[in-house]
């Protein structure tokens, strides 16, 4: 079996090329799978995958239960809303206790970003990181990369604009490698106080006017506003926000091509997109979805190959 360059998937960063085109291989053979009347494969029958999450969680965490139960995981959630960690226990106990019972990978999600670079320092298992705080979140990335990859065929010379909250958006940075890892150029686009500091020497070009970032790019991958991450305000209301940078259809048609529109989830529908946007042609976010769990499939059993790499 071909192998990842890599033990865990902590982030895009960390993995070539040739990694990506692995993990996309494969994602098309099981995409194949979850398309078939017997969705399962015996394939981690002998795995045992805990699901560990310090934050909330809808999308992210069904999407990676379904990829461990379709390739026969046995699978063990975890919640540190209802767990020890309220009493105190450190990242280091709760995960050891865990191993203890012999689980063979852990699939994370942490506040703290660097919390699954720290554990694959002290542990034997596979990590996957499900999203560290503001850091990265590299399987969304995959995923949206594939999803484009299975609509064109390739990214090469393609441009993305990724429109929104880019400053608290792990999303945005491990898109950002990936896109750039295949031959995309990417823009980022959103208000001055959304945008990181240094972000253009990431090598992207940096827009504030969404109506000139909708006119170049080929695709827009448009962000949240993650409210829950924000100490501070960051512009007046929400109202306000969406008048200057969400995207409706009228935007779209006065536009002399046609541009495919995404988003990780969840929709703040009339924020950051209209619903004349996300449920048009233009749109491949339920794709994303499929996706999701396909790609999630690909990693877990590529990292199962590499056990003590």
């Amino acid at each position: 079996m071909s192998q990842l360059s890599q033990k865990h998937l902590l982030g895009i960063k960390d993995i070539t090329r040739k990694d990506i085109d692995l993990i996309f291989k494969t994602a098309r053979s099981f995409k194949d799978v979850i398309n078939r009347p017997i969705k399962k494969v015996p394939s981690l029958r002998d795995i045992t995958i805990a699901n560990i999450f310090f934050e909330n969680s809808t999308r992210t965490r069904l999407s990676f239960e379904l990829a461990e139960k379709r390739l026969s995981a046995d699978v063990v959630n975890f919640s540190s809303s209802s767990s020890s960690v309220k009493k105190g226990e450190t990242l280091l106990d709760t995960v050891n206790n865990i191993l203890a019972m012999k689980v063979d990978m852990v699939v994370m999600r942490h506040s703290s970003p660097g919390a699954p670079h720290f554990l694959s320092r002290h542990i034997k298992a596979n990590i996957v990181n499900a999203g560290d705080g503001t850091h990265e979140h590299p399987t969304q990335a995959l995923l949206d990369t594939f999803s484009l990859h299975d609509k064109f065929g390739s990214l090469e010379g393609m441009k993305v604009a990724i429109i929104g909250d880019i400053l608290h958006s792990r999303v945005a940075i491990s898109n950002i490698f990936a896109l750039q890892k295949l031959g995309a150029e990417v823009m980022v686009c959103g208000p001055n106080t959304l945008l990181p500091k240094h972000i253009a020497e990431l090598g992207v070009k940096v827009e504030l006017d969404v109506m000139r970032a909708l006119k170049w790019c080929d695709v827009a991958n448009v962000l949240r506003i993650q409210l829950e991450r924000q100490q501070i305000k960051y512009f007046p209301t929400l109202r306000e926000y969406s008048l200057y940078y969400g995207i409706n259809k009228k935007m779209l048609e006065s536009l002399d091509k046609e541009i495919t529109i995404m988003h990780p989830g969840p929709i703040n529908r009339g924020v950051e997109l209209n619903s004349d946007v996300a449920d048009s042609d233009h749109s491949i976010i339920l794709e994303q979805v499929e996706n999701g769990v396909a790609v999630r499939m690909a990693v877990l059993y590529l990292l199962a190959g590499v056990q003590d790499a």
